[in-house]
């Protein structure tokens, strides 16, 4: 039985915060897996998104028109090209919202996810994707809930 005290215990296996200096974060990059996670998932909440959003204006990867359900297009003001420019505006601030204050804008990109999976629901043959985008609506909530360990709240508000 060991006759080091608690708080021997504690110090030994300390895992130095933010504030402890320089090499802090690179500490807690080796030893804070959940750290790690926050940081895979903020990465890629900020760049899948923009990089989406750039290509609703040139359909590099897919013509998006077709995500988009008939009953969408019929109540949207302009044809589908024009709300997919629209939805590729508001995925790329989603992006850099995510970039910059993930701790909040991780919640809009899950209601965003959720306003999609809605969309693809109602489109028959499109459930797999729906079902993809429930992970991503879970990855995005995810990262909002390390956000709020991991990233600090506005003008210094208390969490």
């Amino acid at each position: 039985m060991s006759t080091a005290t608690v708080a021997e215990r504690a110090s030994a296996t300390h895992v130095p915060s933010r504030t402890n200096g320089a090499g802090s974060t690179a500490d807690r990059f080796k030893s804070d897996p959940a750290y790690q996670a926050f940081w895979m998932l903020r990465i890629g909440f900020a760049a899948l998104p923009i990089v989406f959003g750039l290509d609703k204006f040139f359909d590099w990867l897919v013509a998006w028109q077709a995500y988009l359900a008939p009953w969408m297009n019929d109540i949207i003001p302009g044809n589908a090209v024009d709300a997919m420019h629209a939805v590729g505006v508001v995925e790329i601030v989603a992006g850099i919202a995510v970039a910059l204050k993930p701790r909040y804008a991780a919640y809009i990109v899950a209601a965003w996810l959720a306003g999609i999976i809605v969309s693809l629901l109602s489109i028959p043959g499109y459930y797999d994707i729906a079902l993809r985008d429930f992970g991503l609506l879970l990855g995005a909530l995810t990262l909002a809930r390390l956000a709020s360990k991991y990233d600090p709240p506005l003008f210094g508000a208390k969490a």
